[in-house]
Formats: structure tokens, sequence, C-alpha cells
């Protein structure tokens, strides 16, 4: 029998028909048994299977449903197959290794997936599920957690939307910690559904504070996403009241909250926090309290946000013996209103805005030099370029308060006209951003008197204004009355344009109502001008909270007659609907659907930041199809560029999605396609974005070299040649197309950029649109999306400077100081080192011209050279030092002649004793407190051993608390090296010294000098 079973199943198949059950069941085993190897012949008959399973006086029905589920499987027909093998019962085994089992459970969760996600779409309130798919998922979730694959556990209750399942996979792990770091990260990565990842948020919070250590970092996040700012508060009032351990981390958590930039959130939790005064209801002994016993004795006991605003005012027995506690309370009081002082300060944004203004300015490599050879290349009739050269000084000066070369070209300078003008003012609010407390004072000479213009160039009073928002980008309390007041008082439609801007980046998201009133006011006057930053500014200030508005800004899109208006609107709209995702999807196909090509241009930057950074599959197939479909070239290319929004967390895909639209015939879509690389893959240097870009740095077009040049300097911002070699050959590109006379103005723009791109904020600032924790900077994302309309409107470049951050580690100690601390980079020091210093000119009399030798004379010194050499090892010279310096991408400041090109390309080789230097070179260096820490130099970072100073928080770079091991030691202190002040005389920063860009040139005052005999 099993003889005849090996060559046919003819005879089993036979057997099914018999009338006696047990050769039923018998020949039902063998076939179930030798099933794989003789499919295709049993499925010929298949229905005798079937009626097998139908028939209820077979005991066996569930294998033959069994039997079935598998001649369906291997026909293909998946959906058959499930349904037999849910009818198999138990016979069908999760635990089955084979591809049957895998691929029917694959199915099965999906189809499950499906379902609850349906019914919670529709809220029904009974989900039509099959129990015995149910059954199938929960026996294979069981298993999970059996065999200790938690994570597999977790990662199919996520998607199954089985929250119960997924607490059950995190407190059932060997290492609880560890599952809700992972939970937290695919919830933000693969969860689909704004509300149900808040729900999964909520389970994690409540697991945090179950613990008998809760992560207060990570419960702050949570709570950050689900908007709870008075629990928020209540955990760092909890924290303040212990002992310098448990403040060190209600620091760090405001500091963490601080790096996502969610500005309106951050003020309800400083409001939610007392006053920081003097008072007995604030009495809590130094040290009763440590961070360990916050954990166990208050971690259930956090108030809401309801609490903690009532009661605050009611006297208690405490407060009644008042007058007769002791001098030790009273300190103790006294010692908490100064940390709960400090504590608003960092949410505020005050502290870790000066700690990064004294950062960028201590440690600022930008090279002048460049800027020099840039302003020497450029022809003044060339007002692009001009203006170019304007933007990408303030990019590469971005918060570093340096604004020398400003001040040397005065002349050059005051040649900007009109809105050249306009930008040049602006700029220097990129380069003194963060000056919170002096930037009003800063751009006094420019800013209208009163209120009211002053008599001087409107264009500069625009700008003063538009730079006093980037000034206080995300930080406008201290500012916006002055914007608003000035917007009132202002009659001029350039000056309207630039105090929308300023008081939209100022009050960035906060939805304040009167200021949002002021801004309409301005667009319903209807000028194209004061219109288009009106519609900008409106976005700017319901970033994320205009669900009311968006209609109102819809309507009066449709009707108005000017196109500026409109495509204002069309991205202050898309402003509203950030993150909003699933709740955006209804403006979203009322703007794509819009016969305007600007609204569905504006549904494109909807979809972008609508779903930023979430990678979602039906964004994606809904930017992929305007990107070939629609017949307007804008709304094509906003498509494409908008996929960079949406996959910036994840960036190895986008040159994957991208690669084909970067070959396409549309001049369009492949500047959209350079774009979203650069967008998605800012600061990453990324192999595979680089190779993309490459090609379309010498597209045929100009327009499409311009962004690919802009895309790669944001690709390679903080990457070293040491990293990347390609890295030197673009620095050396920049240069020729800057040099190169014939070169195009638009792509002579985009090199210029590129070049104020790559070396941005002095060489110390990196493209992020993520923060640390992996969440998205609200400002960052925002930013980018407006500098993008740079298409269209230039002045609209500085807005990228509010997606750069710090590429620091900065620690600081209980008083918010810096002490002096060094921490190890095993890594080479040249690998993620500043790249070199330009090289200075080649004098004109070192240059000879060429005498004629003869050649028996030159065979005699080219022996007695070699006889020389052998004897004497070769050192470096001056001229190879310098020939290396141009080598390594550095911009000499004229353009050489071909023959002189030729000869540099010559003596870029590897000399030996550069080679040798390379072997000597340490394989890591110390580095002292505040240091700067590239992106990818992260992974190299070392704490020592036995160090005073142990991080509160493990972390690579940023704003980090530091636990002191020997308190009772005086600590020595970094020295400040924050911007000179702003007294009159000062050299950086002042009012008198500022550069006079309204072109009325007045002497400054000598310096102060003794005579002496």
């Amino acid at each position: 029998m099993a003889t005849a079973l090996v060559s046919s199943a003819g005879g089993l198949m036979a057997m099914l028909h018999e009338p006696h059950p047990a050769l039923k069941l018998h020949a039902l085993t063998y076939i179930n048994t030798f099933l794989d190897n003789f499919w295709h012949e049993i499925s010929t008959d298949i229905t005798s299977l079937e009626s097998l399973y139908e028939d209820e006086s077979f005991e066996q029905q569930p294998l033959a449903a069994l039997v079935v589920s598998k001649v369906f499987y291997h026909l293909g027909e998946l959906n058959e197959s499930l349904l037999y093998a849910l009818r198999a019962q138990n016979l069908f085994d999760v635990s089955e290794d084979s591809e049957y089992a895998h691929t029917l459970l694959a199915k099965a969760i999906d189809e499950y997936a499906l379902l609850r996600t349906k019914a919670a779409e529709t809220k029904e309130s009974e989900t039509t599920i099959d129990p015995r798919l149910e059954a199938i998922v929960e026996r294979m979730l069981e298993k999970c957690i059996v065999d200790g694959k938690f994570q597999q556990a977790l990662g199919i209750s996520l998607e199954c939307q089985r929250l119960d399942k997924l607490e059950e996979s995190i407190m059932r792990s060997e290492n609880i910690m560890a599952m809700l770091t992972y939970c937290m990260g695919i919830s933000q990565t693969f969860v689909n559904r704004r509300k149900y990842r808040h729900e999964v948020l909520k389970i994690l919070v409540k697991i945090y504070r179950s613990l008998p250590s809760p992560d207060y970092l990570s419960i702050s996040q949570c709570l950050m996403f689900l908007d709870d700012p008075g629990t928020v508060a209540s955990i760092l009032e909890i924290l303040l009241k212990g002992d310098k351990e448990a403040n060190l981390l209600a620091y760090q958590v405001a500091f963490d909250l601080y790096e996502n930039e969610r500005q309106p959130f951050l003020l309800k939790v400083r409001d939610y926090l007392p006053e920081p005064r003097v008072s007995s209801r604030f009495e809590v002994p130094e040290g009763t309290t440590n961070a360990s016993q916050v954990t166990e004795n208050d971690a259930d006991h956090i108030p809401t946000s309801m609490d903690t605003t009532e009661g605050s005012d009611q006297p208690t027995a405490s407060q009644s013996t008042e007058h007769h506690s002791s001098s030790t309370d009273h300190e103790d009081s006294q010692k908490y209103a100064d940390k709960l002082s400090k504590l608003k300060k960092i949410l505020t944004g005050e502290t870790p805005i000066h700690l990064t203004l004294q950062f960028l300015y201590g440690h600022n490599r930008s090279d002048i030099l460049i800027l020099k050879t840039i302003k020497q290349s450029v022809e003044l009739r060339n007002s692009v370029c001009h203006s170019a050269t304007i933007y990408a000084n303030a990019l590469m000066h971005a918060g570093t308060t340096v604004d020398t070369f400003l001040r040397e070209n005065l002349d050059w300078l005051s040649r900007a006209t009109n809105w050249a003008k306009f930008s040049a003012t602006a700029g220097l609010g990129v380069i003194h951003r963060g000056h919170l407390q002096q930037g009003r004072s800063l751009m006094a000479p420019y800013l209208p008197q009163n209120g009211a213009a002053s008599g001087g160039s409107p264009f500069s009073e625009g700008g003063a204004l538009y730079a006093l928002g980037l000034i206080h980008a995300n930080h406008g309390e201290g500012i916006k009355h002055f914007l608003i007041e000035s917007l009132r008082s202002a009659n001029n439609e350039v000056i309207q344009h630039g105090a929308c801007l300023g008081l939209g980046l100022a009050a960035l998201g906060t939805a304040d109502e009167d200021i949002y009133d002021e801004i309409k006011s301005v667009l319903y006057s209807d000028n194209a001008v004061a219109g288009e930053a009106a519609g900008i500014s409106m976005g700017l200030l319901m970033v994320g909270a205009g669900k009311d508005k968006d209609e109102e800004m819809l309507a009066y899109a449709h009707g108005t007659s000017h196109e500026k208006i409109t495509r204002g609107l069309a991205l202050g709209i898309a402003l509203t609907v950030y993150g909003r995702e699933e709740d955006a999807d209804t403006l979203i196909e009322q703007l794509t659907r819009d016969q305007n090509p600007l609204l569905r241009y504006g549904g494109m930057y909807a979809l972008a930041l609508a779903y930023r950074g979430t990678a979602n599959n039906k964004a994606i197939r809904h930017l992929l199809h305007f990107a070939v479909s629609d017949v307007s070239d804008d709304v094509r290319r906003t498509a494409v560029l908008a996929l960079g929004f949406v996959l910036y967390s994840e960036p190895e895909q986008t040159p994957r999605i991208v690669s084909l639209l970067s070959e396409s015939y549309n001049p369009h879509v492949r500047y959209g396609a350079a774009l979203a690389v650069g967008i998605s893959c800012a600061g990453t240097g990324l192999h595979e974005a680089i190779s993309l870009l490459e090609p379309l740095t010498s597209d045929v077009v100009d327009f499409v070299r311009q962004g690919a040049l802009i895309a790669m300097a944001m690709v390679l911002i903080q990457t070293t040649e040491a990293q990347e070699s390609y890295v030197g050959t673009f620095r050396r590109q920049l240069e020729k197309i800057i040099l190169d006379k014939h070169e195009d103005t638009m792509s002579k723009m985009g090199a210029i950029l590129a070049t104020g791109i790559i070396d941005a904020g002095g060489r110390n600032v990196t493209i992020a649109l993520q923060s640390r924790t992996k969440h998205d900077r609200i400002t960052a994302v925002i930013g980018m999306a407006v500098f993008s309309q740079y298409w269209y409107w230039y002045p609209l470049i500085y807005f990228l400077s509010l997606s750069f951050t710090p590429t620091a580690f900065i620690g600081l100690n209980h008083d918010l100081n810096m002490p002096k601390f060094t921490f190890l980079s095993n890594a080479k020091p040249s690998l993620f080192g500043y790249p070199p210093a330009t090289a200075p000119p080649v004098a004109a009399s070192a240059i000879k011209l060429p005498t004629a030798v003869l050649s028996t004379s030159a065979r005699a010194k080219a022996r007695a050279k070699k006889e020389y050499d052998s004897k004497h090892p070769p050192e470096k010279s001056m001229l190879e030092e310098a020939s290396q310096s141009q080598a390594n991408g550095s911009l000499k400041t004229s353009k050489p002649s071909k023959e002189e090109g030729k000869e540099t390309d010559a003596m870029q080789v590897d000399f030996p004793a550069e080679k040798k230097s390379e072997v000597e070179q340490p394989s890591g260096e110390e580095l002292h407190n505040p240091a700067r820490v590239v992106p990818a130099q992260e992974k190299y970072i070392k704490f020592r051993e036995g160090s005073r100073y142990v991080p509160i928080k493990a972390a690579p770079s940023g704003f980090v608390m530091l636990k002191d091991l020997e308190p009772s030691e005086p600590e020595v202190l970094v020295s400040s090296d924050a911007p000179a002040s702003l007294a009159p005389g000062s050299s950086s920063g002042t009012n008198a010294g500022q550069p006079n860009i309204a072109g009325e040139e007045e002497p400054q005052p000598p310096q102060p000098f003794e005579y002496s005999a």
C-alpha cells in the first residue's frame, strides 16, 4: 500500500467513495500525509473532499476541512484556504513549522487586523468577527508569549488592536523597560491611525506608572503626545520636591520636552506649575525624598490636569503654623522657588536658547574667505546672485551672532535695493536667532519708529519685522505685542508683509484668536503682497489647530483674484492640518479635487504635513498618483517633493521610491525628486541619496541643477570627507560653478545657497526634522515646508534656519551651569573634524613665467635630484601643504586657469607624509564639555568610568544633566563664551556697530586709545 502511495494518490482518492467510514478515514489520513507531493492530482477531485466535510454523518469533518484547506493553499486560493483552516478547528496547528502554517497564520492575522480596524473606524458596537478566527489569533499570541517571543507577540497585538494582549505581552516579558521602549518606537512608526496610537500611549503610561521605578522621561513624552500638560506639571512638581537626583531628572524631562518644540504645550505646562515664590505651601525639606522614593510613594498619586488647578489657594494645617516654622524650613521653601524658576526657564526656552547661543558663538568655525570668494565672483549687476550671497552668509552664520562679513562689505551690501534690501535686513534675524532679550534693541536701527514708518526704507523696516520673527521663532511671548502694534499701524504693503511673517513665526502654533483676527484684517484688504504673507502667517499661527479656520481660509482662496494670495493661503491651509493624519482626509480630498491648480498644490502640502514622518502607505500612494497624473507641473513637482516629508522617519526608503521619478522626462518632477531626497535624508550622508542626486547636479535644466545642489548640501551637512569621499568632490564642484562666469544664474544661485547650507551655523548645526527622542520637531518641519516655497518667493529661504539644530553635547549640573567634564570619542579625530580652512590667495609675485631649458640640462638636473632624494627622505613643503588644502575642497579666491587646474589635479595624490600622519593618528580623542558631537559620531561616544560626573540620561548629545558624585568638592565651571553684549562700542551684536543696510553710512567713533610720547 505504501509503495502505491509513493507513485500516485489515485487509489486513496477512490477510497473516499467507499461506503464504510473507516475506509474514508484511512484514505483521508494518508492523503493529508502525502498531500504536498500529490496536491496537483488530488485537486482534480476536490469536490469529493468538500462533500466529505459537508457530510454530517462523517465524524472527522475537521480533518476533511484541513485537507481541503491545504489543497486550496497549493492552488493559491488563500481566502478559501483560510476559511477551511478555520473549519478544521484545533487540527490547524499554529505551532507547525511549515510554509503552509506560516502563510495561513499571516493571512489570519491580516484578516483579523483588517476587521478590527474596520470596526474601529466605523465605530460599530459589535464587531462581526468569526470567533474561530479570533481563537487562532489568540492561540498564536499565547504561543509567542510562552516561547519568549515577546516582541513578536507585541507586534501582533499592536497590529490586531488587542490592547489587552499588548499589555500582557509587556508585563509577562523578562525586560519590561526594553519592551516599553520598543513599543513606543513601533507605535510611532507603524501605527497609522492617530486615535489608536493615543490609546496605545495611554496603555504605556499606565504600565510605566505601575513600575517600581517609573521612567518619567518616557512618561512625559507620552503625555506630551496625549496633550496632557497638567499631569506633566504634576510629575515635575513631585520631582522638584525630591533630592538633587530627582531635581536633575525634572530638568532633564523639561529639556527633552523642549527639544520637540511644541510651544503651546510647554507654555501650558509652565502655567500649570505654581508661581516661584516663597510660600509655606511648598515647604518640602531638601533631601526628604529621593528619586526612588518619588517612584514608590507618588507614582500612583500623580493628579490629572483637572486636579492641579483646584484648591491651590486653600489654607491647610501646615499653613496655620507658618509663623512658627524654623529658618531652615524657610530656606527650603526658597530653594524650591529657585528650582521652580529654573524649571520654567527651561520650559520657555530661555535657558536652552542661551546655552545654544554660547555654544554656537564659542565654537564658530565659519570660513569667511569662502564668502569673500563668492562676493568677488558675483557680478554686481546680477541681483539674484547678490541676494543669494546674502542668504548664504545668513545661513552660514545662523545663530552665531557673527555679522563680520556684512560689516566689512557695507558698500557692496548697500547695492541691495527694494526686496533685496528686505532680505538683507531679515538675514540679521537668522544670524542673531535666539537673542530673545536683545532682539528688539538689535534691530532698532531698521524698525519702524513708535510703530509707524520712520521715513526710512519700507523694505528695511519690513525686513526688520521679519527678522524679529526669525529671532523669536517659536518663542515670541516677549515680542508679539510689538509686532501686533507694528502691523496695526503699518500702511505700507511691504511693512505689512514683514510684520505678518514675523508675527506668524513669533506666535507659531499658539492659535491666538486676537492675533488671527489682526492678520485676517490684512488678508481681507486684498493686497497681493501683504495678503500672501498673511495667508502663510495664518497657517503658522494655527499649526495643527485650525480645524475651524481652514474652511474660512479656503473660502477666501476661492474668492480672491490674486494668485499670490491664493498660493499663500494654500500653504497656510496645509499648515493648519499639521499632524492631524486621518482627521485631515476630508479637507485633503477637497483640496486635491479642486479645479484650481494652486489649491491642488496646497493639497500636496496638506498631505505632506498631515502625514509628516509617518511613512503612511495611503499618503505615499496618493502623492505618487498626483506626481504622474496631474496636468499642472507645479502640482506634480510638489507631490514628489512632499514624499520627503512623509518619509523623513525612514530616510533610506526615499531614494528607492523616487528613483524612477528622478529620471522623468519632466524637469519639474526631477526637481521634486531631488528636494524629496534632500528633505528626508538631510544630515544623514546616506550613500543612496548621494548616488541619486549626483547625476541631477549636472542635469540639462538649470533649475533642476539648482534643486539638486541644494538637496546635496542638505544631505551632506556635517558630513566630512573622511566619512564620505564625495564631500570633497562636491565642494570643488560648488567652487567651479560659482567661479564660472558662463554658468547660468539659477545654477549659480543653487551653488551659493548650497555653500551656505553645508557650512551652516558656523559648521556646528545639522538639519534634523526629528528630535533625539525620534519625535517630530514641529518648528523644523514647518520651517522646511515654508523654505521649499522659495521657488516663488526668495525671502522664504530664511525659514530653512528653523530646521537647524546644534550638534552639541552640553552637560549641566544642578545649578544649570556647565562643569568641566570630559568624555571619549572612540573614533579618529579627523573622521568627524571640521573641514580644513580655505587656503589664502597665492601672491602674484610667486607666479613665474616659463623659461627655456635645454633638454641636456633638464636630464642632468633630474639625475641630481634623484640622487639627492634617495639620500634625503622627502618632507612636506609649504607648496604641497597649500595644494593639499586646495585639494581638500576649499574655495580659492580667484579663478584658476586651465593650466593651474591641471596642475592642482595632478597634485591630488597621496603623499608619503600624509599616509604617515594617518597611521600615527590616535584612535580616539577626549572631548570637553560643551563639545561638538555630530550625529554619525554619537555611536562612538563613551563616558568614563570613575568620572566625577555621571549623565542622568545616557545621551551622547543634546542637553544632558550631570549627577555630581563628589558634591562636597568645589566645582570647576566652564568659562562662558557668550556673544558680546549690546553695550555701545562692542564689536558684535551692537546697535552702533550694525551694518547699515539702508545705505546711509555713518562713520563709527574711534576706539579709545592712550598716547605715549
